[in-house]
């Protein structure tokens, strides 16, 4: 059956607005379905992708738990593919839609997700397996291997499936009584099997078919696994090690596995056609530390060899070591190390390691920003990872790790050779690194953005974004709460404690709504001490990120009148009095990154220090302040398509330096976006009566403005991650980039800057924000998408066209989010001219 589908593409073009009121009702065979979502995915490789999975949750489709009960289904070309509606954070409820698509290099593809039924073929295909069986109907006796022990085993009964299992008191290695001696979990690839007793052992089933085939391993005992049938076998001797990808306590350098506890549960979570899932339960697990609970999570998806494990812990551990068995003769492989830490790595081993007598290859997966230390010892192979703390239910600090771990049998795979292997290995760690670019345009958020904007409708998104926020984390980021983004205790951050607050100021007196106005007191105010001194920051650092908070420490100042608050900008502009700098008198970024001028430090420092000089010292730094311009503009800014590069090595030393001009190599959106907000920004203080300083950034202002309009996208009015390069591969456009131009146009037409003919790039701007980027969610709360969550160079960080793609995409960050507010304000004012 063809299906009639009104697509949602029309309701972004305005073309359909009675369906799109009307909920875009369609029959489909017996049932009515509704249109939810249009979703674009890029593949931002060069190499194809098969089976590349795709998760989008309710909460950004826009849907409620009760609305996606009535099922979703996801189309391409008129087709249906095989989709599920997973647990994708091991709550033991649905919270999204799960499907796998083909991707070729950089190729661009459309679907469509639905909410009811279809009539349209979908093939279905069980892909994964997750489940776990025990005997019953026999009786246990003394344990044939520990007669003189207290532990038993299990003779007679059959096997039977079942959802959870806590192994007794008398349970332990060989008691027959769990089928393969724990839970599995397989892809149409590889299957693996967890013991559930003091081994704690990973293993690996070597597949020879793609159907699931854990439902007949081991019907028969243990042995007849361990020698090849028709659907493969054991290939792994796992012994006293971490074997195919385990993990283990690193204390005082040494790794003890997961041994003693008082009991052990596991539960199926899902066992599904593409994902399937469960968890391990680990209650009083003893170690050098002491006692503690702790889960780990495992879940595994259709085409892939990769078996995701997330480890939570109620207490601190120094370090957990992952790895994978050491055997005699086998190559040790280390992914590359000199990356971003969001970027995902590798150690794995290579040989004819099977207990089939073929080649096998072990890996396990991890962010270089996890990574504590490579090693090894007499048995494994070893990767010592960091954990990451989050605040749990009783506001105490948590502590949780993620990582993968993926085993490739010669016999079935095709990877033949070392060569081949290590080719895997690093498109794999690139896939986790790179997901595809998505585009999500929900049916919510359509039909929202579609509003016609005037100045109530602007400050209405902005308040709705501020609102979410507040809801989602604004007020954790105080000093005793929690930086959820960086996973940590909040530092005096130039995003958390500086921009957001203030931008929640701006808005507050705007519409003089106190819960707003109170931000500022609450998080900045909460690092600033009854003396003045800064809690969480460190002059020696000279960081100039460190300065921007500065400004909402000075309107607190100018709000409260109280001294702390003015010794505590004095202590920020002292740091600035002996920051160093370059020969000519641009500000290092920070004393670890020396002879740097970046285009991030010209905003963190200059709006700053042009407002103290103005408030306390009678404009006497303004020269200084304009002479930052100069050099950024004389060093920066590329003549032949005037934009600018996102720093400049004086010394060009740096990797990422060109050796003859010492600059970085590419223009990094949201570093334009810093230098054209520190324009308008700086603008404000610098008074008429100094016309020269003025001109200097004004001409830069004009300049700018041309130049932003010409790598404008022309579809969406937003722009890209890399501005110069819509077209390659892996390029997206970047919300928070295109926020701050946003508000750089709309602020410059606003204070006369510019002309108002620039008005309507402004608003044109704003409409490709709501469009592009908005998420509205089914509880009336928003979301800002497409962030790039961070970007800089040196330290793993070589500034190629790659490392800016490889940086998190994230949304409802506050770089992002800041700017969006103030974007709304002023093109609010910019409506009522």
């Amino acid at each position: 059956m063809k299906l009639s589908i009104i697509p949602l593409a029309c309701l972004a073009l305005m073309a359909c607005e009675k369906q799109s009121k009307q909920k875009d009702n369609l029959e489909v065979a017996a049932g009515r379905a509704i249109a939810v979502a249009m979703v674009e995915l890029q593949n931002p490789s060069e190499f194809t992708r098969e089976q590349q999975a795709s998760y989008f949750s309710y909460y950004d489709l826009g849907l409620s738990d009760k609305q996606a009960e009535a099922g979703l289904f996801v189309i391409a070309d008129g087709k249906a593919l095989d989709s599920q509606q997973v647990d994708w954070d091991f709550d033991g409820a649905p919270d999204g839609i799960l499907f796998l698509t083909d991707l070729e290099p950089g190729a661009l593809k459309s679907y469509e997700i639905y909410s009811g039924e279809t009539s349209l073929a979908i093939s279905q295909t069980k892909l994964t397996q997750a489940e776990i069986s025990v005997k019953t109907g026999g009786e246990w006796v003394k344990h044939s291997k520990q007669p003189d022990s207290e532990f038993q085993e299990y003779v007679g009964g059959s096997f039977q499936n079942v959802q959870s299992v806590t192994p007794p008191s008398q349970y332990t290695d060989h008691s027959n009584w769990i089928r393969y001696e724990g839970p599995g979990i397989e892809s149409d690839k590889v299957g693996y099997r967890i013991y559930l007793d003091w081994r704690n052992g990973f293993d690996i089933f070597g597949k020879l078919i793609p159907e699931p085939v854990l439902q007949q391993v081991g019907l028969d005992g243990y042995e007849s696994y361990h020698n090849r049938e028709n659907w493969g076998m054991d290939i792994l001797k796992v012994g006293d090690s971490l074997g195919a990808g385990g993990f283990g306590l690193w204390h005082n350098d040494q790794l003890t596995l997961i041994q003693k506890t008082a009991s052990l549960n596991a539960e199926i979570l899902e066992n599904g056609n593409l994902r399937s899932s469960f968890k391990i339960k680990y209650e009083d697990w003893q170690s050098e530390l002491g006692k503690q609970d702790f889960t780990a999570n495992f879940a595994m998806l259709g085409g892939s060899r990769l078996a995701k494990v997330e480890l939570n812990f109620t207490q601190a551990v120094d370090n957990i070591a992952i790895g994978v068995v050491k055997h005699p003769d086998t190559t040790f492989i280390q992914g590359e190390l000199d990356i971003t830490g969001k970027a995902y790595t590798y150690i794995a081993s290579w040989g004819k390691q099977s207990l089939s007598g073929e080649n096998l290859g072990m890996a396990v997966f991890f962010l270089k920003e996890d990574l504590d230390k490579v090693t090894q010892n007499e048995s494994n192979y070893i990767a010592v990872l960091n954990l990451k703390g989050k605040p749990n239910s009783t506001n105490q600090e948590a502590h949780e790790l993620d990582y993968y771990f993926a085993a490739v049998w010669a016999v079935e795979s095709g990877i033949n050779d070392l060569d081949a292997f290590e080719h895997y290995l690093e498109q794999e760690a690139e896939k986790l690194t790179l997901p595809p670019r998505q585009r999500l345009k929900t049916q919510s958020s359509i039909l929202s953005s579609q509003i016609q904007i005037d100045p109530e409708q602007a400050l209405s998104w902005s308040q709705r974004l501020a609102d979410s926020e507040l809801r989602r984390k604004t007020l954790d980021y105080r000093y005793d709460g929690w930086d959820v983004n960086r996973q940590r205790k909040p530092k005096f951050e130039y995003d958390i404690v500086g921009l957001n607050p203030l931008a929640y100021d701006d808005l507050g007196q705007k519409l003089d709504n106190p819960r707003y106005k109170a931000v500022l007191e609450q998080v900045t105010g909460s690092f600033i001490q009854k003396d003045g001194n800064i809690h969480q920051y460190k002059l020696e650092n000279y960081n100039i990120d460190a300065v921007a908070p500065g400004r909402a420490v000075l309107r607190l100042y100018q709000l409260t009148g109280y001294e702390k608050y003015k010794k505590a900008a004095d202590i920020l502009r002292n740091q600035l009095a002996s920051q160093p700098k370059t020969s000519e008198g641009a500000f290092w970024h920070k004393q670890k990154y020396s002879n740097q001028l970046w285009l991030d430090g010209v905003y963190m420092g200059m709006p700053f220090l042009a407002e103290y000089s103005a408030l306390f010292e009678k404009g006497h730094s303004f020269e200084e302040v304009i002479n930052e311009f100069k050099l950024t503009r004389k060093y920066l800014r590329d003549p032949k398509t005037g934009l600018y590069y996102h720093a400049w090595d004086e010394s060009k030393q740096q990797s990422w330096a060109d050796p003859k001009t010492g600059l970085s190599s590419h223009f990094w959106g949201r570093g334009v976006g810093w230098l054209a907000l520190a324009l308008v920004d700086v603008l404000d203080y610098i008074p008429p009566e100094n016309p020269q300083q003025r001109q200097v950034l004004l001409d830069m202002v004009s300049e700018l403005a041309n130049t932003l309009i010409e790598y404008q996208d022309p579809a969406t009015h937003t722009w890209w991650q890399v501005m110069d390069k819509p077209m390659a591969t892996g390029n997206y456009r970047e919300s928070s980039a295109s926020a701050m131009f946003t508000y750089f146009f709309a602020k410059a037409v606003n204070q006369g800057y510019l002309p108002s003919s620039y008005k309507d790039v402004a608003t044109q701007a704003y409409q490709g924000l709501l469009t592009e980027f908005m998420l509205v969610h089914a509880d009336g709360s928003v979301s800002m998408t497409n962030q790039c969550y961070v970007a800089g160079l040196g330290f793993g960080r070589d500034g190629s066209y790659q490392y800016y793609m490889s940086e998190p995409v994230v949304k409802n960050d506050i770089k992002g989010n800041f700017a969006f507010i103030l974007a709304g304000i002023q093109i609010a004012k910019l409506l009522e001219r």
